[in-house]
């Protein structure tokens, strides 16, 4: 008997705060226009003083609890995606279990930067399907602006916070992820990183005064690495299940970039009605991006029960990951 990984609700949460383009006219140089031209970006949410990683990430984790209709005491399993957690240690996953009151749960933090959902979703799947678990809470969760210098434009525009959450259930059923392909490239991590607050260099005042404390990135080069390895590790997992793009209901890449996206969606030749686009809104929110636009899919009416969605994402490591998933739920 073959065990799948259903998904069986999803929630999702953002930040009231909204951060626009005009307001970042008035804090560093740049405009609205220059913005939307290279990013396509409009708007993005900030968290507040309290609003902590496992804050957001416990909110949207209610929500896909209370969509899939499980109990507390069924979620065998807590992953929490995140570059962004509230401390160096305990993991912030163990915060959400004790926040939720997940008492059968065991719980740990997965870091892969902005490719950590889709990560996230391989091994937690693969937990179900060797029958170490039977339901697991997956979240993807980053309060990425804690990490940003407001006076580096480069930066400062791209992105923003939230989290979402799907929650995963063993069955028989053919459902959930069928195929996924993982990388990373480890002699790319200069091109996107913060340097400071680690063991390798310990946040002191020095490095602070230095701001090494805040994500710095090559965008020309990131931009060539996320485009070919998300085309490719895409059709790779579509290739893994004999399914071609023409059977792709949709599409949901990673939003780091509209110019990204789309070029991703041509290189898989995939026209854009079928590509779920919301960093217009919400700006790159990290492991955040493809749950949030997942579940904001499913409140449109954009998936039925049998769909192929395609979920691609790229980040800093670097990392990279795709991932074949059979919308639907028959527990």
């Amino acid at each position: 008997m073959t065990i799948y990984a259903a998904i069986t609700g999803c929630g999702m949460y953002v930040p009231e705060r909204v951060l626009t383009n005009a307001d970042l006219e008035r804090m560093v140089d740049t405009s609205d226009e220059w913005i939307r031209v290279r990013t396509g970006i409009v708007e993005r949410r900030v968290a507040g003083p309290s609003e902590h990683t496992s804050v957001i990430a416990t909110r949207a984790a209610e929500r896909a609890l209370a969509a899939a209709g499980v109990s507390r005491s069924a979620v065998d399993l807590v992953v929490l995606a995140t570059c962004t957690p509230d401390r160096p240690f305990p993991a912030s996953a163990c915060t959400v279990q004790a926040k939720l009151g997940l008492s059968n749960a065991a719980a740990f933090d997965l870091g892969a930067a902005c490719s950590g959902f889709v990560y996230g979703l391989s091994v937690a799947t693969s937990m179900i399907r060797g029958g170490l678990h039977r339901t697991v809470l997956l979240i993807g969760a980053d309060v990425f602006t804690h990490l940003i210098n407001w006076h580096d434009r480069n930066t400062c525009v791209l992105f923003g916070d939230g989290a979402g959450a799907v929650v995963l259930q063993a069955t028989e059923q053919p459902l959930g992820l069928l195929s996924a392909r993982l990388g990373s490239w480890g002699d790319g991590e200069h091109l996107m990183a913060a340097e400071a607050g680690g063991t390798r260099m310990p946040a002191t005042a020095e490095t602070i005064m230095q701001g090494k404390q805040y994500v710095y990135m090559n965008g020309r080069e990131i931009f060539k690495h996320a485009v070919r390895q998300m085309g490719d590790s895409a059709q790779q997992a579509l290739a893994d299940v004999r399914l071609s793009t023409d059977e792709v209901k949709l599409v949901i890449p990673h939003q780091a970039n509209l110019r990204i996206i789309e070029a991703t969606a041509k290189r898989l030749e995939v026209p854009m009605d079928r590509v779920f686009v919301n960093v217009d809104r919400y700006g790159n929110t990290s492991a955040g991006t493809i749950p949030i636009a997942l579940c904001e899919a499913v409140d449109q009416g954009r998936l039925d029960p049998g769909d192929i969605v395609l979920l691609t994402a790229f980040g800093g490591g670097l990392t990279w990951g795709s991932a074949v998933v059979r919308w639907g739920s028959d527990l």
